[in-house]
């Protein structure tokens, strides 16, 4: 029997991850932060002094400039906050594990289909070989009257002879 609705444990919206654990709370994040503004303002002080223009016009430059883009910045310390949301979604498995049998079974069923689709591929890739109106048939397309680039060609629309 079940316990009431008011002695269960009611899941709480302060379980979920934070955004702001992921965006400012590593050490490596308030550092990216902190470096952006001091980045962008070397750029706009770059506009006076001549030794920053000349570095923030280089090569190495134009890759910072990526790095310390505060939309990179959110992507990446992003991903561990989306890959956490991402999994509250997809609950765990309250089943049972599969037998070594049945895990067997199942990996023979894989590797049947896989091997099926593998030859039903390479069937397909074999029979455009020998088809004159297929361009993967190499030869006999070049040669075929089929081939509207063929001298031989007669295009069906007009019944003219291509003797281009």
């Amino acid at each position: 029997m079940e316990a009431p609705i008011e002695d269960q444990e009611i899941a709480s919206v302060t379980e979920r991850p934070k955004l702001s654990a992921w965006l400012w709370q590593p050490w490596y994040a308030k550092l990216w932060w902190v470096a952006i503004p001091v980045w962008w303002l070397g750029m706009a002080a770059s506009a006076r002094i001549d030794f920053l223009e000349s570095f923030y016009r280089g090569a190495l430059a134009g890759y910072l400039n990526i790095l310390f883009f505060p939309m990179t910045a959110l992507m990446v310390l992003g991903v561990g906050y989306v890959r956490e949301r991402l999994d509250d979604f997809v609950g765990q498995g309250h089943g049972m594990p599969l037998s070594a049998d049945e895990e067997a079974d199942e990996e023979e069923v894989f590797f049947r289909r896989r091997a099926l689709e593998e030859h039903e591929r390479l069937a397909k890739r074999w029979r455009s070989g020998f088809d004159p109106s297929d361009p993967r048939s190499g030869p006999l397309w070049i040669g075929s009257p089929l081939n509207p680039h063929n001298p031989g060609y007669i295009n069906p629309h007009t019944g003219k002879f291509n003797a281009s």
